[in-house]
């Protein structure tokens, strides 16, 4: 069997900048946008059943309007995939990140405005809601066609359970524990700044500094002499 090539230190090093972006964003919509997930869909699923069933504090609305923004996102990344000419890597990225940065913002300003307090007006929380979700959905799409193992930049459950099911005390040989540890490391680092980004400078900020941040490493890395001519 052929073994599977390795991925370019550039690249790892970007997809864990990534994975910190999504702890930005999902501290974003959590903490402003009524306890919805922008990434994480799994939540999103769980919490609109909590709604369905009538709890108190869950609306529906949010949970609907994440899912379908999300899956319109991936939709048009997977169109995007498969009816370009060219599958370089490094014009994928720049392709990606133009297009994610481009929803960041405008989500940006939309939430210029906005009452995160009281969640008003609609219209705007919807938008912001929406233009986030689509932008973390091609984000997705995007990283899968990538093939990285252990890094999605969105989820860790799976790369949690291989940190305990393939350690030394599971009889495992722990591989490619650094990027699996660096992976939770740079989702809980990124919760981190962006809660503290929400609470001291706001939603406005955040969004824009985040997309801003997914340009420019993109940029960064995707420019790396080892990035040169791959494909994917």
């Amino acid at each position: 069997m052929a073994s599977q090539p390795k991925t370019p230190v550039p690249l790892l090093r970007l997809l864990l900048l990534l994975s910190g972006t999504t702890g930005m964003l999902d501290a974003a919509s959590i903490l402003c946008l009524g306890k919805v997930f922008t990434a994480n869909m799994t939540g999103n699923v769980v919490f609109l059943a909590f709604a369905v069933a009538g709890a108190p504090g869950f609306s529906p609305l949010p949970f609907i309007v994440a899912l379908a923004a999300f899956m319109i996102g991936a939709a048009v990344a997977g169109r995007i995939w498969r009816t370009r000419g060219s599958h370089v890597l490094r014009d994928w990225l720049l392709v990606a990140a133009g297009i994610e940065t481009v929803l960041l913002l405008l989500a940006s300003l939309a939430a210029t405005g906005f009452d995160v307090a009281r969640g008003e007006p609609l219209w705007k929380l919807v938008t912001i809601l929406a233009l986030v979700s689509a932008a973390m959905g091609f984000r997705n799409a995007v990283v899968r066609q990538l093939k990285v193992p252990d890094l999605t930049t969105t989820v860790l459950t799976l790369t949690i359970t291989g940190i305990a099911s393939d350690s030394r005390f599971a009889a495992g040989d722990a591989p490619n524990l650094p990027v699996r540890l660096g992976a939770v490391a740079s989702i809980f680092a990124g919760a981190l700044v962006g809660a503290l980004l929400v609470l001291h400078a706001g939603l406005t900020a955040t969004l824009a500094l985040t997309g801003g941040l997914v340009l420019l490493g993109t940029l960064i890395f995707a420019r790396h002499p080892l990035m040169a001519d791959l494909e994917r």
